[in-house]
């Protein structure tokens, strides 16, 4: 298995837009090196015979359909508001913004 070099690892942190240190570039080597491995061992494991799963047992849509329904007016929903103005729910102002 090939290994991945200490320059790759520093094109692909350009790649990212990352600033590592000469250190770091030498130990994200080597644990990328390990990161490879485990994905090369699980693609050994792979056998064709067997379908690609995304779980271990069949998944069903237990949800009922989604069918359009006639919902409240919105004079009535605002009626119940805390606040509301134009039209709309009125909420506490946040992060200092400017109305």
């Amino acid at each position: 298995m090939p290994s991945i070099s200490r320059e790759e690892v520093a094109h692909l942190a350009h790649l990212a837009r990352l600033d590592l240190a000469p250190d770091e570039l030498d130990h994200l080597a080597g644990q990328l090196d390990q990161i490879l491995g485990a994905v090369a061992q699980v693609t050994e494991v792979a056998a064709d015979d067997i379908p690609p799963t995304s779980h271990a047992l069949p998944l069903t849509n237990v949800f009922r359909e989604d069918e359009p329904r006639a919902c409240l007016p919105a004079e009535a929903v605002l009626a119940q508001a805390p606040a509301a103005e134009d039209g709309r729910f009125r909420v506490p102002q946040i992060l200092g913004e400017e109305a």
